[in-house]
């Protein structure tokens, strides 16, 4: 009896931290969003070496406070998860848990000599960001998306490291290190942030056809930028259309989402039993 109970109690617990479907588990990922954010706007505050300086002994308040409860949730988790192991080493499971272990770190790293180390464990906590993912349901198009895209992209970006090299090499012979090229990694450098159209202006051809080469990369550059948005914008669009709910008469995408019948076909969607 008590073993029914204890599973009705897990089970309910499973509900609420990791579906939003029901209003507990709506308002469970509401309050949870919110501590997410302002977590992580401490993080940032704590950063001002005015605002640390003043307020420290608040920060520290405020963050432990965050990482109770973070702590809490992530037992949560593990204890109504029907596979634990598989939670913890998931992708949240992780996330999860650097949101929190950097402060629990620092007690162990008490030495001055470690003040910096403590520091860098303690800027983990800005992964925290990372728990807002499992808010976003168009993060899986997306994620689709780029999936789909990765070939293509891979290939481009083959081309591009491809380019980037013959033209460096070309503008090491012909500029040499008279002119800032002293070697041809620092040439590649240059076309990379040429064909990116950045430009920091730190190298810069002198002779006319060092001119006239970088001349031509930045025009292309302009072209090769265009490159992946497009690939990536047809995959998106792609995956939204997937996604999108189908006629079962004629497979046409039901537009608006809640009509009641097929704007192609016309067939009732959603028949009254």
């Amino acid at each position: 009896m008590a073993e029914r109970k204890n599973e009705k109690f897990r089970n309910k617990v499973y509900s609420i931290v990791f579906e939003s479907d029901t209003r507990p588990g709506r308002l469970f990922d509401l309050i949870l969003l919110w501590l997410i954010l302002l977590s992580i706007i401490s993080v940032f505050l704590e950063s001002v070496a005015s605002f640390r300086e003043k307020y420290i002994a608040a920060i520290h308040i405020i963050e432990w406070t965050f990482t109770i409860l973070f702590t809490l949730e992530y037992a949560l988790r593990i204890y109504s998860s029907k596979k634990p192991l598989s939670y913890i080493f998931s992708f949240y499971g992780l996330i999860d848990l650097i949101s929190f272990i950097p402060n629990y770190l620092s007690i162990f790293f008490p030495g001055a000599q470690y003040l910096m180390v403590i520091r860098a464990l303690r800027l983990l906590r800005v992964f925290r960001i990372l728990k807002l993912s499992r808010f976003i349901n168009e993060g899986n198009i997306l994620k689709d998306a780029l999936k789909a895209s990765m070939h293509k992209i891979t290939v481009f970006l083959a081309s591009v490291i491809t380019m980037v090299t013959i033209i460096g090499t070309l503008m090491y012979i012909i500029e040499g290190e008279e002119s800032g090229f002293t070697n041809i990694p620092v040439a590649i450098y240059w076309a990379i942030v040429t064909i990116t159209t950045v430009g920091y202006g730190d190298i810069s051809p002198q002779s006319p056809l060092g001119q006239f080469l970088a001349s031509i990369l930045m025009i292309t550059g302009y072209g090769i930028i265009a490159v992946p948005t497009g690939i990536v914008t047809v995959a998106m669009a792609k995956a939204t259309e997937e996604s999108k709910e189908k006629c079962p008469e004629c497979s046409s995408p039901i537009y608006p989402s809640k009509a009641n019948f097929c704007s192609n076909c016309g067939k009732e969607l959603h028949p009254k039993a």
